[in-house]
């Protein structure tokens, strides 16, 4: 598939197998693998990070697998969700980034381009929450609100 906004290909990646059941060598204790995602988001961990400790510490491939639900549907059944999904969060927090370093570089256009890529996946993904009823129908992302909205 090609790049959002790049007229290019990207990497082949590598594919998980497909899998109908958690396979048999894998940790698949429900209450213990949620008990491990509170604790961890109580941390302040990501949902994305979860699933790589998860992965890598405590022998789950496949959190749905093991448990039925995704990592998104069981910290919104503890109330532990965020209120912006994750990925729109890193975007926005990427944008800041940007505004920060173009605020001390003005002439830096590469990152002005950036910047302006970025903010078009921002106002595609919102657009995509709205609809979807993630996000609530009179959300707009504007650049001098977005680290307020960051803070919480």
């Amino acid at each position: 598939m090609a790049r959002m906004h790049a007229r290019r290909r990207g990497k082949s990646c590598s594919v998980r197998p497909y899998r109908k059941e958690a396979p048999a060598w894998s940790n698949t204790d429900t209450a213990a693998i949620e008990k491990i995602i509170i604790d961890l988001r109580r941390e302040g961990t990501s949902s994305s990070k979860i699933g790589l400790v998860l992965r890598d510490k405590y022998g789950v491939p496949d959190v749905k697998l093991a448990t039925g639900k995704r990592i998104g549907d069981i910290l919104k059944e503890n109330k532990m969700a965020t209120e912006i999904p994750e990925d729109l969060r890193d975007l926005m927090k990427k944008a800041l980034g940007l505004r920060k370093h173009l605020e001390e570089n003005k002439k830096d256009l590469h990152n002005k381009r950036q910047l302006h890529l970025v903010e078009a996946k921002i106002r595609r993904l919102v657009r995509y929450y709205t609809n979807s009823k993630k996000l609530p129908a009179d959300f707009t992302y504007k650049p001098e609100t977005a680290e307020i909205l960051l803070s919480r």
